[in-house]
């Protein structure tokens, strides 16, 4: 028998510390819950190892294929804030402070982690934006013209030049 699991809906419980995953059965055509209790986290805990090691366990993770990392990290990260005492709304305030992307900031100076977790952020946003195929409102070989209103700035980087640098 082929179990196929389709993700609906994703949330957490605050008491008992629990992942809540509301996901189609199709094998059975229902609709079911299961509640995966947290264990061994604490306010100190690392929100993606922990992500991480839930999307891996054995007993969870056929029912997890759909949901993505980033979201397990995010559930996470809530509970931490509560268990740290700050409310709901701090908690989701400052996820979305630190998963935001600034276009001003300079990813030369970040470390290696820090790097590869907005690298991560971007991806998931280029996923959640891009149209595939089978999409109703998906065109083959779009062609945009861009207004020349301003004059356009030269770059010292785009002009040919046969001299060393």
């Amino acid at each position: 028998a082929v179990m196929t699991f389709t993700a609906q809906k994703c949330g957490i419980c605050f008491r008992p510390p629990s992942i809540i995953l509301i996901y189609r059965d199709s094998s059975q055509d229902k609709t079911r819950q299961r509640i995966m209790p947290v264990r061994n986290f604490s306010r100190f805990s690392d929100c993606s190892r922990a992500a991480e090691q839930l999307k891996n366990n054995p007993r969870h993770k056929a029912y997890l294929e759909g949901v993505s990392q980033r979201q397990l990290q995010k559930l996470y990260s809530l509970l931490r804030g509560h268990l740290e005492g700050q409310s709901l709304a701090e908690s989701l305030e400052k996820f979305q402070r630190e998963e935001t992307i600034d276009p001003e900031e300079d990813l030369n100076k970040l470390d290696d982690k820090e790097l590869a977790k907005r690298k991560s952020i971007m991806d998931e946003l280029f996923e959640k934006n891009r149209k595939k195929k089978g999409d109703p409102d998906f065109v083959y070989n779009v062609e945009v013209e861009f207004p020349l209103d301003e004059q356009l700035e030269s770059c010292t980087w785009d002009i040919e030049s046969d001299e060393e640098v």
